[in-house]
């Protein structure tokens, strides 16, 4: 199995606690629009009970076929599809299995599927935290992160928090939060109205310190295009609905692909002198901000790569947020180590000018612990969890 997930490069699980916000339908055109990006993508559906990547991708009575004990994936293009439907001799068919029955189907999928190299492999779960989600987390180890799924009313929030809570439990990055079916757009005029609310899933990913991905319109051609097996970006182009997935999947691609910052050399002597540094870290209630630019204070650290590296700690209020301003005042106060959650790449962009270096995907602990890790060359970091 590990030598069939090491051809796969990145792996994204697309989660919602709750059923029909349209998560399969996220998922397919997620994997669609990267392939349309030029991407290497799969799609594995591991929906037991209810799979329905078949129908939205027209591959209902699809039959697998076999190289030896390589089991070979149906392709929609270029992109190469696996799903329990493919293996049953009708699509009425019920699957009737307890918990191993599946983590062992699921297994097959990751260890005897020929994927092949892919730059992605884009997994629909079912909705929930059962026993789909928690076989991927534990036969694939180390996933790039989850895409939640929600839409904009209240009634959704309860079961995609769990959703949320799932994965800090497994340690599973949330690379965002999605708002499906945000506003039913008019196929007359265009004018979007919103029918189940808005903004209801970016609340939530503020709340959570997750980043917030971007809305999906509620366009009828997506149920559409859905029932008729063909993915929706690709036969509505110029549509809100596929601009919107484009946005987040270069969002997506920015997080996973983009190099964020140089090795940390902390410890490096600098001409055979010790070297000084001030870090700067974002906090609040005493820990890490995932949000860099709202956070409550600025914590900054004197050190030195000497004996007794910390020599000082003050926090200070920053100042009022607008575009641009943080990396001049930060520069302004002497920092030239910035240690964060995530930040835009814009962001990213003023501060190299200002030749602070950058370091994203820290945890969510106390000021001190992110510094002693990071001078001794420890700090864990994961994606750069940024929603701007």
């Amino acid at each position: 199995m590990q030598e069939r997930l090491s051809q796969i490069k990145h792996k994204i699980m697309v989660l919602s606690g709750k059923g029909g916000v349209g998560k399969s339908s996220v998922a397919v055109n997620l994997a669609i629009s990267l392939a349309l990006q030029g991407r290497k993508v799969g799609l594995l559906d591991v929906d037991i009970h209810g799979p329905s990547i078949p129908t939205m991708l027209n591959l209902t009575g699809g039959a697998i076929s076999v190289d030896g004990q390589n089991l070979i994936p149906l392709e929609f293009g270029s992109v190469k599809v696996m799903s329990i439907g493919f293996l049953l001799k009708s699509p009425d068919d019920p699957i009737i299995w307890r918990g191993p029955m599946k983590m062992n189907v699921i297994r097959q999928f990751l260890k005897d599927v020929e994927w092949g190299d892919l730059d992605y492999l884009i997994i629909d779960a079912p909705p929930g935290t059962g026993d789909e989600p928690l076989s991927v987390c534990e036969l694939i180890g180390t996933l790039d992160g989850a895409v939640i799924v929600t839409t904009p009313q209240n009634l959704a929030f309860a079961d995609v928090k769990k959703s949320i809570n799932f994965c800090h439990t497994l340690k599973l990055p949330v690379l965002g939060v999605i708002e499906n079916m945000s506003g039913f757009v008019c196929p007359h005029c265009g004018e979007t109205t919103n029918i189940f609310s808005a903004g209801g899933g970016e609340s939530l990913a503020e709340d959570y310190g997750v980043p917030f991905l971007g809305r999906i319109p509620l366009d009828p051609n997506i149920r559409i295009a859905g029932d008729e097996g063909t993915p929706f970006v690709h036969a509505n182009a110029a549509s809100r609905a596929t601009v919107a997935f484009a946005a987040i999947v270069e969002s997506i691609i920015e997080k996973i692909e983009i190099p964020i910052a140089p090795e940390t050399k902390a410890s490096d002597a600098n001409n055979g002198k010790e070297k000084k540094m001030k870090i700067a870290i974002p906090l609040a209630e005493g820990k890490l901000c995932m949000h860099f630019g709202h956070c409550e204070t600025f914590a900054l650290i004197d050190v030195e790569t000497g004996e007794t590296p910390i020599l000082s700690m003050e926090e200070v209020i920053p100042p009022p947020h607008e575009p641009g301003l943080l990396p001049r005042w930060l520069g302004e106060k002497g920092v030239n180590v910035i240690i964060a959650g995530g930040m835009g790449q814009r962001a990213l962009s003023l501060f190299q000018e200002q030749g602070i270096e950058v370091s994203v995907g820290a945890p969510m602990v106390p000021p001190l612990e992110l510094v002693n890790a990071y001078l001794s060359k420890t700090l864990q970091t994961g994606t750069n969890a940024c929603d701007h």
